[in-house]
């Protein structure tokens, strides 16, 4: 399998003048691209570290797609770290990830040199890199992992992820295949890079020759600012982001596709952006950091699905003794592609945890159907389900009803312990509904009993590093009664 970064030499040839990165104050060619990353490569083969793993701390920008690209080049592994993280949550995911070496600016170096004994200045990393030759035999044996990211999950707890360079050259097939994209495209990256739905936009753009272009920080104004003055074609966001630029009203009357992901997007939503964004085509997917891209699903298509398999990905639907269930029975999704992650890195361990079984298939637990047309619905993650008497509920779909009441900021529902049903449902709230209205709302859309038996109102929300509400953090304070009616 060839390191992903073997195309930029390439489109450094065929056409060197070319835009590869455009940001507020300055614009770089793949000519300049390439001897930039050849050179990071070339850098850090002179260190002596005979363990390849990198991790930085540096703010959106080219220097921190530079020594994303160098490390990968070079055969390392490249860690990227969240300036917002706390010290426990430093050292957790320092003690998981285990860099050879650290690089941050000069302001946050001493904040850093705690954390790390080796510890280098970016700024001097730079001066000493711009003096190396550019030419490089490029890596191409891919056994250690070349991006290494951390996932929390609901508990807080992080788990460090490791991908392969053959993960996201099969996910750039379905860029290719799916989204409709190739080297002509400019594409808009608001969002930060430390998040991995933002990274694998900006890198699989200049892993296929098209023009990123990015922000320093998201800004709702910039964004549309960006998407009238210049000929952008792509925007990578989050639905939070477009609820953003919608508050602005503005019209952005031009063909434009919007690549979302991280939450799935409910037609009243939809219906407000087509009125700002008239001629845009809208692409949902939906994935995980372990499995990649699964399902996409574009306009007008089945809104209630997270859409149909992309390019290269096979979906089975399974039950409780793994056996493959029927269109519309609900089960745990199994997905096999080339695009799942190596493993978990645990400390210690010489090699990924893989989560893939001896045919290839692997799960992340959630829980869902297949119509019979192959789109698919996820019901939630069978880890959230609540057990009530023999009924499983899964407070996805209670949560997105609560959410429809427009003084509903938050909701998390959740399964608190009773000694009769075995769980009851519990809604959280973080916003001004009476309990009473939201109950009416409940028993107009939802089962009897589907709705929460016990409401609790809370002026913040408890939430893991990753930005996630922390349920189990949740059903801990109420059972402990931290938290109270």
């Amino acid at each position: 399998m060839a390191n992903i970064t073997s195309s930029i030499q390439e489109f450094s040839m065929r056409f060197p003048d070319k835009a590869a990165i455009v940001t507020n104050s300055q614009t770089l060619c793949y000519q300049d691209w390439y001897s930039l990353i050849a050179k990071t490569a070339s850098w850090l083969h002179t260190l002596p570290f005979s363990a390849k793993r990198i991790g930085f701390i540096l703010p959106n920008g080219i220097p921190f797609l530079q020594l994303f690209a160098g490390a990968s080049m070079a055969g390392w592994t490249a860690v990227p770290f969240d300036l917002k993280w706390k010290d426990d949550e430093w050292k957790k995911r320092l003690r998981l990830s285990d860099p050879s070496i650290m690089i941050t600016t000069k302001e946050y170096y001493h904040q850093m040199t705690p954390y790390h004994p080796f510890v280098l200045i970016w700024e001097d990393c730079l001066e000493e890199i711009l003096k190396k030759e550019q030419t490089i035999h490029i890596e191409t044996n891919c056994s250690p992992p070349f991006y290494m990211g951390f996932t929390s999950g609901t508990t807080g707890d992080p788990k460090a992820f490791v991908r392969s360079h053959q993960s996201w050259a099969a996910s750039f097939l379905v860029n290719k295949h799916d989204f409709c994209m190739d080297e002509e495209e400019h594409v808009l990256i608001p969002g930060s890079l430390i998040h991995s739905h933002f990274l694998y936009g900006a890198v699989s753009t200049l892993c296929t020759g098209g023009t990123v272009h990015l922000l320093n920080k998201f800004s709702a104004a910039k964004s549309l600012s960006l998407l009238e003055a210049r000929a952008i074609t792509t925007l990578y966001v989050v639905p939070t982001m477009i609820s953003a630029i919608l508050k602005e009203d503005r019209i952005i009357d031009k063909a434009i596709k919007i690549i979302s992901s991280g939450a799935k997007w409910d037609e009243q939503s939809k219906a407000e952006f087509y009125k700002s964004f008239p001629q845009a085509s809208m692409i949902e997917f939906y994935g995980a950091s372990e499995l990649s891209y699964v399902t996409c699903l574009g306009d007008g298509k089945k809104a209630d699905s997270v859409g149909k398999p992309c390019y290269g990905v096979e979906i089975e639907i399974r039950g409780t003794n793994n056996e493959k269930l029927e269109p519309y029975e609900i089960g745990k999704v199994h997905v096999r592609s080339d695009m799942i992650f190596d493993g978990y890195l645990y400390p210690e361990a010489k090699q990924p945890g893989s989560i893939q079984d001896e045919e290839g298939w692997a799960t992340v637990d959630d829980m869902g159907y297949v119509d019979d047309e192959g789109y698919l619905y996820i019901s939630g993650r069978e880890k959230n389900m609540i057990l009530y008497g023999a009924i499983n509920i899964f407070p996805e779909e209670i949560e997105k009803v609560i959410s429809q009441h427009p003084e509903v900021e938050e909701v998390a529902v959740i399964g608190l312990s009773d000694p009769y049903w075995g769980q009851i449902t519990a809604a959280v709230i973080k916003g001004y509904a009476s309990t009473l209205e939201l109950k009416r709302l409940c028993k107009h859309h939802l089962a009897a009993y589907k709705v929460p038996r016990k409401w609790f109102y809370l002026d913040e929300m408890p939430y893991t590093t990753s930005g996630k509400i922390a349920r189990a953090k949740l059903r801990d304070s109420i059972e402990s009664k931290v938290i109270s009616y």
